[in-house]
Parts: structure tokens; C-alpha cells; sequence
């Protein structure tokens, strides 16, 4: 049985869709976790400063009872403390990204994709459920377990990337990863509408929900992923026209131990021409391969601004138009359907076109523009999610294609010859360091708005859109110029 894409995509085995959908499900899942810490932020922030809600409790509930859980004297001391969450999170994220990148390039990522969902779901049990159970307030404890919960979800991204690369050749590769980048974004969506769902009971079962879901899906990743073509029978992808070949008898019982020896040595004689496999590449090499710093110094601030857009778009909505929080969850998504919508079309423009960095510019500059629409938004739920799922395309998009297809790009290029180990390690440094410059932004969002207000923020984003833009520039006249090179030998043909 083969599966036939359209237009230029060659044929693909049912190995093929299931690894791409259980790698887009697990991913999904992680996302959908995080999400819920930025769904709720409204509810925590109030059970952090109970005076808040003394006003209408104060002769049915003792004050003693309000006080003892009391972490901040008011919203805005919670509100910057929650900023804070988010910088240790992405601080911590992107320090074990570097880690993670490398240890997931020499042992198996299925495993250690499986490792770190089910190991994060606990930690996020015990970070939003548990200690609302047991009414055990402290920040030090929830600065640590959330420090704990960002390195133990960096292992996950790299491996996802690697996997995909593993089993997705480059012809194609900007349509594919631009479709299944929206595991994120799908991750997001999933998150808002459960949080909304169970928020009216609490927070703590927001998180409980999330967690559980997620540590499902890390068992179901242990037992079912399959990490390379390889294991069943099948060839790697070749990186100069994407195909797959299909090893004699793939489809055979794999219980046979005599018959899938043949197939992997088929396999690895097909691929490498040699029977050793390629050691992987060190950390500071795969920083000097072409492209990785410029796409990782643009990611950042790209980065920066999807996750503030992530992290508080909810929190924006209700504080600003004054919007119940469950209707400003379900209004973010919108957002993410356009991050989905992006990263699909301008991957698959960026395929057409064999030239990532062009589209990419044109999007930036178009998300600079939506980007000052949105913070004139009306008060009106409708123009909004229109004016955001916009802003979703334009933004979510280029980070989508800079943190899949093109951190694959870079990590399976020809400079490597022949090595295909360095592909987790790209995606780690690429997304390490996006998330290196998303974790500062967070704390600086949060800095501004509780000082200069929310004008402040966006006019913040635009120029981190502009730094983005002049990160890619070298890379875009370097494309371009290759274009219009060719385009004049095709000529004097």
C-alpha cells in the first residue's frame, strides 16, 4: 500500500503516515500542556492574591483562610512573577535543547522522546494540581519544578525533527514539515479547549486533564514510534531528489530476525554505499555548518514574539477588552489556525520556489503590518480573530518552516557527507537558541506592560520582527542571487 501526493511529492508507505502522525500527536500533546499554564494564568494569578476576591468573600470565608495561601500583595506583583515562570521555563528549555540535541544524535529518540513526555506530565501534575490539592503555595517550589519541567520538554522537539528527517527526503520537505509543523499550533488549539472546558472547576483540574493526556501518549510513543525506515525494511531518503526506495520483501513479518538483518543490510548498502554508520558530528561543528547561526539569531527573535504571543494572548484579551478568560481562550486559537495555515502554504510556496529565505522575508514584512493592526484592535471578538489569525499567518508561519523543515535542511546538508547524526543537533542549537531569546522576552513582556502598558509590548514585537529580518538578510541576497544566476545560464543556453 502507497500513499500518493500530490503535485511533486513522490510515494509514501502507510510507515510513513503513521510515524508522521504519532510524531505530530506527541509533539501536539506536549504543546497542548504548555498551553494550559498560559490559559489559566488569569485564575492563578487570582488564587496568588486572594484580596483580589475579598471583597465578596470576606464575611463567609475567615480572613486567616485567604492569607495563608497570599504570595502576592496584588495582580501586578503576580503578573510579573508569572513572567518570570515562563523565563525560567524557556531558560531551561533552551539550555537542554543544546543537551538534548546531542544525546538524542547517539541513542535512540524514541526513547528518549518517550522519556521526557511522561516525566514532564508528572512534573506538570505535581507543578498545577497537586500543590492546589494540598494548598502548598511556595514560589521557590514552583520556580524549580517549572525550571525541571523546561529541560525535561526539550528533549522532545529535537527528536520529533530527527525522526521526520529520518523518514522525509528533501524534495518536499517545505509542503511536509509545513503541515506537520502544525502539530504545535494543533498542540495549542487541543490545550485551550480543554483547559476551557474543565477551567470552571478549578485550574488544577485544567493541568490534571493536560498531563494525563500527555503521559498516554508518551507510553503509546514507547511501544509504537518507529525511529528510521530502516526498521522496517525500508531506505533512508535521499536528500538530493527526496525519493524513498523501498527495500526487496519490506513488507515481510518483521518477527523473522534472519529477514530484517537482510533488509537493514539492503538498506545500508542502498544508502551509504558501507556498512559502518556515520558517527555524529560534534556540537561546535554543527554550529559551523552553513546557516545555522544567522537561522538560529533570527529564530530568536522570532521566537520571541511567537511564544509572547502565545504565552499571553490570553492573558491580554481579558485584561484589556475585559473578556471572560474561558472566551479568551477559545478566541486565541485563532491565532494558532493561522500559524497552521501559514507554515503549510509558504512551505509549500518555498518547495515551488527551491528558496526558503525569500519567503520567509515577505512574510516578516508582512507580519510587521498585522502586527500594528492587532494592537489597534476593536473591542470586538469577530474583528479580532480575524486581524489575529492574520498575524497567526504571517508570524506563525516563518517560525513553523525556521524550526522544521529548515533546521532539516540544515542538518542533512551536503557539507556533512554522508552523516545524518547531525540532525537532532541543528535542531537543537536552531531551537535552543530561539528559545534562549523567547525566555528573555517573556520577563521583558511582562516588565513592560506592568510599567508602559500593552502599546509598549507591540511596538517591542515589531522591532524583534525587524531583527529577524536582518539576521536572514545575507541569506536572502545569497538565494537571490543564486536565482538570478541561474535564470541567466538557463538563457545563453
Amino acid at each position: 500500500m502507497a500513499l500518493s501526493l500530490p503535485g511533486h511529492l513522490t510515494h509514501y508507505t502507510q510507515h510513513h503516515l503513521f510515524v508522521f502522525l504519532l510524531t505530530f500527536f506527541s509533539y501536539a500533546l506536549l504543546h497542548a500542556s504548555r498551553k494550559t499554564f498560559s490559559n489559566v494564568k488569569v485564575s492563578i494569578s487570582a488564587q496568588w492574591t486572594p484580596s483580589y476576591q475579598n471583597v465578596s468573600m470576606y464575611f463567609l470565608v475567615p480572613e486567616e483562610v485567604w492569607s495563608k495561601n497570599q504570595l502576592f500583595s496584588d495582580l501586578k506583583e503576580a503578573t510579573v512573577f508569572l513572567g518570570v515562570l515562563d523565563t525560567i521555563f524557556l531558560f531551561s528549555y533552551a539550555v537542554g535543547l543544546y543537551i538534548s540535541g546531542i544525546v538524542g544524535d547517539r541513542f535512540s529518540l524514541r526513547y528518549v522522546l518517550s522519556f521526557g513526555l511522561c516525566c514532564s506530565a508528572v512534573v506538570e501534575f505535581l507543578f498545577g494540581t497537586l500543590t492546589e490539592w494540598l494548598s502548598f503555595y511556595n514560589i521557590y517550589f514552583y520556580s524549580i519544578l517549572w525550571g525541571i519541567n523546561g529541560l525535561l520538554q526539550s528533549t522532545c522537539w529535537p527528536c520529533v525533527v530527527a525522526i521526520m528527517g529520518n523518514w522525509f527526503g528533501k524534495s518536499g520537505r517545505g509542503f511536509v514539515f509545513g503541515l506537520w509543523s502544525a502539530c504545535a499550533s494543533a498542540g495549542n488549539i487541543l490545550g485551550a479547549f480543554l483547559a476551557s472546558c474543565v477551567l470552571q472547576y478549578g485550574y488544577e483540574y485544567a493541568f490534571l486533564v493536560t498531563s494525563s493526556v500527555q503521559f498516554a501518549g508518551g507510553v503509546v510513543v514507547f511501544f509504537g514510534l518507529l525511529s528510521t525506515p530502516k526498521e522496517v525494511g525500508l531506505c533512508e531518503p535521499s536528500e538530493e531528489d527526496g525519493e524513498v526506495s523501498e527495500c526487496e520483501d519490506s513488507y515481510r513479518p518483521l518477527i523473522n530476525d534472519e529477514l530484517e538483518e537482510q533488509d537493514e543490510t539492503q538498506c545500508n548498502i542502498q544508502s551509504y554505499n558501507h556498512k559502518q554508520k556515520p558517527s555524529p558530528v560534534g556540537f561546535f561543528q554543527a554550529v559551523c555548518l552553513p546557516g545555522v547561526i544567522p537561522y538560529s539569531l533570527a529564530y530568536a527573535c522570532l521566537k520571541l514574539v511567537n511564544y509572547a504571543f502565545f504565552f499571553w494572548l490570553p492573558f491580554y484579551m481579558s485584561n484589556n477588552f475585559g473578556w471572560k478568560e474561558a472566551d479568551s481562550d477559545k478566541l486565541s486559537v485563532w491565532y494558532d489556525v493561522g500559524g497552521i495555515i501559514g507554515g503549510t502554504v509558504q512551505g509549500l510556496i518555498s518547495d515551488m520556489l527551491h528558496k526558503r529565505a525569500p519567503v520567509l522575508a515577505i512574510s516578516l514584512i508582512l507580519a510587521i503590518g498585522s502586527v500594528i493592526g492587532y494592537s489597534h484592535s476593536p473591542n470586538n471578538q469577530t474583528v479580532n480573530s480575524v486581524i489575529l489569525a492574520i498575524t497567526g499567518f504571517f508570524i506563525g508561519g516563518p517560525a513553523n518552516m525556521i524550526s522544521s523543515a529548515i533546521s532539516a535542511d540544515l542538518g542533512r546538508q551536503k557539507t556533512l557527507q554522508g552523516s545524518h547524526e547531525a540532525l537532532a543537533t541543528v535542531t537543537g542549537i536552531i531551537d535552543g537558541t530561539g528559545s534562549m531569546g523567547a525566555a528573555a522576552g517573556q520577563y521583558l513582556v511582562s516588565l513592560f506592560e506592568s510599567k508602559l502598558g500593552w502599546t509598549s509590548v507591540f511596538y517591542f514585537f515589531i522591532v524583534m520582527l525587524g531583527g529577524t529580518l536582518v539576521f536572514i538578510s545575507p541569506l536572502i541576497v545569497r538565494e537571490v542571487k543564486s536565482s538570478f544566476q541561474e535564470q541567466c545560464r538557463s538563457r545563453f543556453r
